[in-house]
Parts: C-alpha cells; sequence; structure tokens
C-alpha cells in the first residue's frame, strides 16, 4: 500500500490533502468523524480577535472559469469560536490548523496566543492576504511587515507557524523567503488574485466591495508557477493550493514542490473532492510502483537536471 503521509513543521500528515481555509465546514456536513481523519488536516474559517460582520452582499460571482468573493473575513470572534467550534474541529480530527487574520501587530498577537493556550490546535495559519487597516497596506505585501508580524507571533507560541501570502505582489518568492527567514515554519501558496466583474443589468461592479478574490480552475496556472518559484528559494514545505479540481491537478503542485495540497472553490461544486483527490493520487502511486507520494515532492525540478 502506497505511503500518503507528508511531514509539515514536525506534524505527520496521513494523506497531503487539506481544505483551504473558508471552503469547508465539517460541523455541517453528514459525515462521520472516522471520514474527516482521512484527510491531511482540517483548517477552519479564518478567525479575527473581535466580531466581524464582513462585506456588504452581494458576496460572490461566478466568472467563466471560477468565483469571485468578497466574503470580507466575517467573523464571530475568538471567545464565541474558542468556547463553540474549536473543541468540535478537535473531534474530527489528528491535525488542525487554526486560520487567523487581524488588522495590528497586537491583535495578531492576542490571538495567536488565545488559540495556543487552549491546547486545542497542531498549527496556525496567518492569513496575511487582509488588508492592514493601520498601515494601509497588506502584510503580504510589504517585506518590513512581513517579518515584523511574523517575528512577532513567533514570539508569543511556539505552535508551529503557517503563513498565507497573496500573490498580488510583483516577487513573491522573495516575500516566501522573508517569511522564512523570519520563522515561518511553512507557507500556504496562494490565496485569491484581486478581480473584478460587471453586473450587466446594473451596469455597476457585481459585487457589494466592488472587488474580490478570483479562485478556481482559472488561476491554477498562476498558483502553480508561484509554488515553483518559491521552492526553489525556501526549505520549509509549502501548502500548495489554488484551482485544484482533481487529483492530476494535486500531483502537478506536488510535483512543482508543494508537500501538501489545499483544495478551495471545488469544495462547493463537489464535497467529495477531497477523498477522490486521495483515491486518485493513491491509484497514481501504485500504477507507477512509487511506494510514497513525499518522492514526488518537487520531483519535476530534479527532472529538468
Amino acid at each position: 500500500m502506497p505511503d500518503l503521509s507528508v511531514n509539515i513543521a514536525g506534524k505527520r500528515l496521513l494523506a497531503p490533502v487539506l481544505p483551504a481555509s473558508g471552503t469547508f465546514e465539517p460541523l455541517k456536513l453528514p459525515f462521520p468523524s472516522s471520514r474527516f481523519k482521512e484527510l491531511g488536516a482540517l483548517v477552519n474559517k479564518t478567525i479575527t480577535l473581535r466580531p466581524r460582520p464582513g462585506n456588504p452582499p452581494p458576496r460572490v460571482w461566478e466568472t467563466t472559469a471560477g468565483l469571485l468573493n468578497a466574503v470580507g473575513i466575517p467573523s464571530e470572534g475568538v471567545e464565541a469560536f474558542v468556547k463553540e467550534i474549536l473543541p468540535q474541529l478537535r473531534e474530527k480530527t489528528d491535525c488542525l490548523i487554526v486560520s487567523i487574520a487581524a488588522f495590528s501587530l497586537e491583535d495578531f498577537c492576542a490571538l495567536a496566543e488565545r488559540i495556543a493556550c487552549t491546547g486545542l490546535a497542531d498549527m496556525l495559519e496567518l492569513n496575511l492576504s487582509c488588508p492592514n487597516i493601520e498601515r494601509h497596506t497588506s502584510w503580504s505585501s510589504d517585506q518590513a511587515l512581513l517579518a515584523e508580524v511574523v517575528r512577532a507571533v513567533k514570539a508569543e507560541i511556539k505552535l508551529p507557524l503557517l503563513v498565507k501570502l497573496s500573490p498580488n505582489v510583483t516577487d513573491l518568492a522573495t516575500l516566501a523567503q522573508v517569511a522564512e527567514e523570519s520563522g515561518a515554519d511553512g507557507l500556504s501558496l496562494v490565496n485569491t488574485f484581486k478581480g473584478l466583474a460587471i453586473d450587466l443589468r446594473a451596469k455597476r461592479p457585481a459585487l457589494g466591495n466592488i472587488t474580490g478574490g478570483l479562485s478556481g480552475p482559472a488561476i491554477k496556472p498562476l498558483a502553480l508557477y508561484a509554488v515553483w518559484e518559491a521552492y526553489k528559494r525556501v526549505r520549509i514545505p509549502i501548502i500548495g493550493m489554488g484551482g485544484i479540481c482533481c487529483w492530476q491537478d494535486a500531483l502537478e503542485f506536488i510535483l512543482a514542490g508543494a508537500t501538501a495540497v489545499a483544495v478551495g472553490m471545488y469544495n462547493f461544486v463537489d464535497p467529495e473532492i477531497m477523498w477522490k483527490i486521495i483515491a486518485g493520487l493513491k491509484n497514481y502511486l501504485s500504477e507507477n510502483k512509487y511506494d510514497a507520494i513525499s518522492k514526488l515532492i518537487g520531483l519535476a525540478h530534479r527532472n529538468l537536471s
């Protein structure tokens, strides 16, 4: 039987497939906990320190090959999350990654410490693609800000730290390297690409927030390129994401350098897709006589020489 397990920041994942934050809510699905434990990990919908309503509707808009969303990180706040949701998620998985976002350095540190002290999370994922309101920029588009927040959070907690970066930058590979040098234990690449749609009937932007983040098949080659370039610059593991719809997509990311993959938009199309991807990867390994998926990580780079 091929070994699908991978290691991320010292944690063994039984499979290299997990959901992207905000795209999969296991507490609302009628699956037994044993099914969720077949996935590499579970990831919550990103939370913030205090409750947030999110953006005004409309929040989603279908495109030709994907989905624009401007949900705006609505959140119940960390206290409600810790009390009502976190314990239930913990019961359903052997690896729980908690995704957090904040709009100030102090809030990031307070939020990270609050989650860490529960003892229920295996890793934290810093969603650094949200705007930093205080300085009117994004944490993940400015090297100094990126280094500052990663170092600050890393100093507060002992949990492994994943850093989720935005692709809406000039040089993502350099930012990935900055995150690693600042203490990140892994990277999540990539978040959505900024986009716009016009409602022809209303003759105005279709989303309540005007712009949104594009996900789905349209961004896969762009996300794959981001993983490819980052893999050449960092040594920490990468969770690749962006337009993954089948096992072949997942395998491309792994060959490009991803240790694991996260499925996003396609969970809305097919709630069973992650298990189908795991089955497809397992069959591929058997048919091609590989005994472990880990042997394929970054293989496309080595095959160039």
